[in-house]
């Protein structure tokens, strides 16, 4: 695409238009375009044209819910255009919503003909990634069938079956083929001398396995209303923004108002109904572990019912036994839900994938975290046995017993790392040689510390456990001793990345360093040592500590791992520089954080460039970020925790 992409966001469903409303059904690029819902493409084209020509968009479409621009027939400054369109776009649950009001600019009647090209290619999401990867889909038969009030596409591939049908009001006076598949919605529009007319298209997504009836919303409009009701209903419960700092303020709300968006359905283990946070857009709107367990805690002490959806939705997709195709071991907690075509038939392992070596104790420290902030005794209860099963899984298949660390393997399948740093070459020594064998990040270690305390307390506060509270509490000292004797580089005064399958250390300067600072798993002279170090110019950009120090052959700015800013690692750092009682250098890290956020809209994108700050009076942008990503809206709020107002 040559212009923009806008995302409209609704519940499980996306949409990316260009400046003009349109969608090109292009591959390439960074992100893709269409209407997306549970993973597939149901509209690949929507183009409209006016007399036969595209038009020009005179106000391209702004960042909001609602896709809003002007547009024109394109002509010269002798001859003005004969019409005006306003053209509003909006998504819903499944669906697509367009309202096109055309207004003639001539003092006598005129004629407008207006066409939509539309197609429904029904791509996988995986299909669409920039490796270029292709998958076979023998017998899968596309459809195209006209309707008396529009169209309907149709796909099916042995038991798969997904359709998308497009109606308008007023009907259109022709549907017409175009040699390409797609099909082109014609309407012949009378306008009165300087008249109005406008026009309502429908689409509806039914994807292969939907059950709820699920309806197009009349208008744009209409949904715009539903969006206020779903954000207020978010906001309910008060944020005590800091008056003091109006753009840490501006950031947070920016935060929750994308929360709300990212909210995607899933279910509990009574197959209870829950709302859960998605990932990030358009990439990832679905359920990762990891992401949701970190955006739940950090919005824990402002809207805790986050997590209290998070958890009973990870419990139930929470593994029983061994797959090794999906990386399942009993007590594993998923890292990733997909519901495309590709993982129904297996051809990626993503349907229930588990190839995370951090959401389980990431799902433990959630637990004891939630019921610590709010007291709600009954859920720790209600999952004791998702728990127990978790620490099992810690303790036997993740490696603590045998290795005394959290072990992950390279998955030939699915990830290369399955520490928060899962790019291929993302656990790397400064050199920028991968390690061999089994490793061992640092992170997972600290995650892994905290949650066995976590769990001894809610053992012996909630469960009367006191025996095997005890022991939990016996193995996290015993795991934090290790650490220190294994992962500290004294040439550096900073820790390994990583320990290889040797249980040599893998000597990169990391910004993982500052998740132990979170989890207290460092001695306070250790952790003030690395807390400083983090502050200091090779690591911290101006705009936030880079994931990998500059300087180490590895680093590149613009790698995905390897020298970017995440502002959520950023907020983890912030969280555990003011637990070591850093507060100077937490407030540097979250200034740094909030500047960015302003200078982008006051979002927080996944990604930023490691580029420092002096270079360009802007944050780079990483070029193939979500633009709206969970753990990112949730950073500021974690920021709020960490410095206040200050």
């Amino acid at each position: 695409m040559t212009d923009r992409q806008h995302l409209l966001v609704y519940g499980g469903t996306f949409a990316a238009v260009g400046d003009g409303g349109d969608i090109s059904g292009v591959r390439g690029g960074g992100s893709p375009d269409g209407l997306f819902v549970r993973d597939a493409r149901h509209l690949s084209r929507w183009q409209l044209t006016v007399d036969g020509a595209v038009p020009e968009a005179l106000t391209p479409v702004a960042d909001g819910d609602v896709a809003r621009c002007v547009l024109v027939p394109r002509g010269g400054r002798d001859e003005p255009p004969a019409c005006t369109l306003f053209r509003a776009q909006a998504v819903g649950e499944g669906s697509f919503v367009e309202s096109l009001r055309v207004t003639s600019n001539r003092p006598v009647p005129t004629t407008v003909r207006l066409a939509i090209t539309a197609d429904a290619d029904f791509t996988d999401q995986f299909e669409l990634r920039p490796d270029h990867r292709t998958y076979a889909k023998t017998g899968a038969v596309r459809s195209r069938q006209v309707l008396d009030h529009g169209l309907e596409f149709g796909y099916r591939r042995g038991e798969w079956r997904s359709c998308t049908t497009v109606t308008a009001d007023p009907v259109p006076d022709a549907v017409e083929e175009t040699g390409t598949g797609a099909r082109r919605l014609v309407w012949s529009l009378d306008l009165e001398p300087h008249g109005t007319t406008e026009l309502i298209v429908r689409v509806m997504a039914r994807p292969h396995g939907e059950k709820r009836a699920l309806r197009v919303p009349r208008s744009p409009a209409a949904v715009g209303q539903q969006l206020l009701a779903r954000d207020s209903e978010f906001m309910e419960g008060v944020v005590a923004f800091p008056s003091g700092w109006p753009e840490l303020a501006a950031a947070c709300a920016r935060g929750l108002a994308d929360l709300a968006a990212l909210q995607v359905p899933a279910t509990g283990p009574d197959g209870e109904d829950l709302r859960v946070p998605a990932a990030g857009a358009p990439w990832f709107l679905t359920l990762l572990g990891r992401d949701a367990l970190l955006t739940s805690l950090f919005a824990l002490p402002y809207r805790p019912h986050l997590a209290a959806a998070t958890l009973p939705a990870l419990a139930a997709t929470q593994a029983t036994e061994t797959g090794p195709g999906a990386v399942a071991q009993p007590g594993k907690i998923v890292h990733e839900v997909r519901h495309g075509e590709l993982a129904h038939f297996g051809q990626v392992p993503y349907g229930r994938y588990y190839g995370s070596v951090d959401a389980t104790p990431l799902f433990l420290v959630l637990l004891g975290a939630y019921v610590e902030q709010t007291g709600d005794a009954a859920l720790a209860r209600r999952l004791e046995s998702h728990a127990r099963a978790a620490i099992a899984w810690m303790l036997d298949h993740g490696g603590l017993t045998s290795r005394g660390y959290l072990v992950h393997r390279a998955d030939r399948g699915g990830l290369a790392n399955q520490s928060w740093k899962d790019s291929p070459g993302a656990i790397c020594s400064a050199e920028g040689t991968r390690p061999t064998g089994p490793v061992m990040a640092a992170g997972a270690q600290g995650y892994a510390y905290d949650a066995l305390r976590r769990t001894a307390w809610l053992a012996r506060a909630v469960w009367g456990d006191e025996t095997y509270g005890a022991l939990l509490e016996q193995a996290a000292g015993d795991l934090r001793d290790r650490f220190q004797r294994d992962f500290w580089m004294p040439e550096h005064s900073f820790p390994a990345l990583a320990l290889d399958g040797d249980g040599q250390q893998v000597d990169a300067l990391a910004s993982d360093a500052g998740h132990l600072l979170w989890s207290g798993l460092l001695d306070k002279e250790y952790g003030e040592l690395v807390g400083r170090r983090l502050l200091e110019p090779d690591f911290f950009s101006g705009w936030g500590v880079r994931t990998l120090a500059a300087g180490q052959p590895a680093y590149h700015p613009l790698s995905y791992h390897r020298g970017s800013v995440w502002p959520h690692d950023n907020a983890l750092i912030t969280l555990g520089l003011a637990r070591y009682g850093l507060h100077d250098e937490a407030r540097e890290v979250a200034n740094g954080l909030v500047e960015a956020a302003t200078a982008t809209g006051n979002r927080l994108p996944e990604v930023l460039a490691g580029y420092v700050r002096d270079s360009h009076p802007a944050p780079v942008p990483y070029p193939h970020a979500c633009v709206r990503e969970s753990r990112s809206a949730a950073a500021p709020l974690a920021l709020l925790t960490a410095v206040g107002g200050a």
